[in-house]
């Protein structure tokens, strides 16, 4: 879907939505910049966070207005997207991922920011304290580094004859790098020896999969990041092609074709973030908003994936399991 069908479809919907939040003022249409390392249909669910702006009262071409610039994983057009956005002087700008954030970091410190979908924010170095951000950003953060350890024993338990795991990363992103290290640290435990691969761009992706995949009892992590989100279908067509049993950090993946997933429930991240901008929007200064962290993970399992790779889930992981698609 194009961006200006998309935004055709909210403002659509906005004029048909019911105001269920706090009435608004109508003397001022109030400005949203939003900046995605994906695309404004998806992966990530805009959706939600657009919905819930409505139900707290903001109406997308009513009394806000929310201005896209999505890089579709191209992490170079990152701080040209920043630096558009901010001379929009919007009233708070939404961004998704750590070098979108980044990006923003490097082209403003008045403009509040509200950020999601952003790994270690304290040890990144985009806020001082959880607690007290300070400065003009705030916002939800998804993954700490220990998460690293948990894909390692999901890969492991889902796949007992695995004894090799593949980690794709991105080595320039503190955050990924630090998950990267705990998955390396907890693999002898349960029997794996891990190789790093730092990838930029989809061409490193399918070297890194094919290479790795030469030897046999393979596995696969996928480090969430712009660039494996937005090439999430191709590491689950590779990772099926080569069958390598794959673990992955989020739901959308495992829907469409990724074996398991473990991580954050991100439409909640979402709708969380949406609830600050309208703080923000209604006076809330940033620094004064508390860095929140996830409060919902779902384990998530695609049968059909499980039985092309001809494994047998142990009844224990399917009884944890959040969500099963058959």
């Amino acid at each position: 879907m194009r961006r200006r069908d998309v935004v055709k479809m909210l403002c659509s919907a906005a004029l048909t939505a019911p105001l269920v939040g706090r009435a608004r003022s109508a003397d001022r249409v109030r400005r949203v910049g939003m900046l995605l390392g994906t695309t404004a249909s998806g992966p990530e669910p805009v959706g939600a966070f657009v919905q819930r702006l409505q139900e707290l009262g903001w109406s997308d071409g009513r009394n806000i207005q929310i201005d896209h610039r999505a890089i579709a994983g191209d992490i170079g057009r990152f701080r040209t997207a920043a630096s558009e956005l901010v001379h929009l002087a919007p009233d708070v700008i939404f961004v998704q991922s750590n070098p979108g954030l980044a990006a923003l970091r490097q082209v403003t410190n008045t403009i509040p920011v509200v950020f999601v979908q952003v790994a270690d924010p304290v040890g990144s170095g985009f806020v001082e304290s959880l607690a007290r951000p300070g400065g003009n950003v705030t916002g939800f953060a998804n993954f700490e580094g220990s998460m690293g350890g948990k894909w390692v024993e999901a890969l492991k338990e889902i796949a007992p004859a695995t004894t090799r795991a593949l980690i794709l990363l991105h080595p320039e992103t503190v955050a990924n790098v630090g998950m990267a290290r705990a998955a390396e640290s907890a693999a002898p435990a349960v029997g794996l020896t891990t190789t790093m691969a730092g990838v930029h761009n989809a061409g490193e992706i399918e070297r890194a999969i094919a290479t790795f995949a030469s030897e046999p009892n393979g596995g696969l992590i996928a480090i969430p990041h712009t660039v494996t989100v937005v090439n999430h279908g191709l590491i689950a067509k590779l990772a099926a092609q080569h069958r390598l049993p794959a673990v992955y950090a989020f739901r959308y993946i495992t829907q469409a074709g990724g074996l398991m997933s473990y991580g954050v429930d991100a439409d909640d991240l979402y709708r969380r973030a949406a609830a600050y901008v309208d703080r923000i929007l209604n006076g809330a200064k940033p620094g004064d908003l508390p860095v929140q962290a996830p409060i919902k993970f779902e384990l998530v399992i695609n049968l059909k994936t499980v039985k092309t790779l001809e494994l047998t889930i142990p009844r224990s992981l399917l009884a944890r399991a959040d969500e099963v698609i058959e």
